[in-house]
Order: structure tokens, then C-alpha cells, then sequence
């Protein structure tokens, strides 16, 4: 199923980051869009899927290591 997410707009959780699995897979559901989206159109600019595929896993960590690191400087 290929549903275009709603234009520049990303909707707000209804779960409580507490509710970790319910709040992680409403989490997914709301990007996988965002995400197939990007891989479609990129896969059809020349880009191997797969390449993108870990180049935004790879950009994602940095992320994630790079907010650990601000979290780890404040305390």
C-alpha cells in the first residue's frame, strides 16, 4: 500500500512514550510512508535501494549517538 502522508506533516503521537511498544510502533506506522516515499524517489533519481536503505540507517545512528552525547555533556 502506497499512501502519500499528508503534505510536510507528520501526525503526534496518541501514545504515552511510557507505552513503549504501543508508542514505538505508532512511531513506525507513521513514517513507514515518509520512508518508502524517500526510498521510491531516490531509487527512481539512479540511487540503489539498498544503498539508501543504509545510508539512512547510517545517518540515523549519527543521530542518535549525537544526541547521546549532548544528553551525556549536560549531566
Amino acid at each position: 500500500m502506497n499512501v502519500m502522508p499528508s503534505v510536510n506533516t507528520v501526525a503526534p503521537p496518541t501514545h504515552p512514550v511510557s507505552d513503549f511498544l504501543a508508542h514505538e510502533h505508532e512511531c513506525r506506522d507513521e513514517l513507514r510512508p515518509w520512508v518508502e516515499d524517500l526510498l521510491d524517489k531516490a531509487e527512481a533519481a539512479g540511487w540503489q535501494r539498498h544503498t539508501v536503505a543504509s545510508t539512512l540507517m547510517f545517518l540515523s545512528a549519527q543521530h542518535v549517538s549525537a544526541a547521546g552525547a549532548s544528553r551525556d555533556r549536560s549531566v
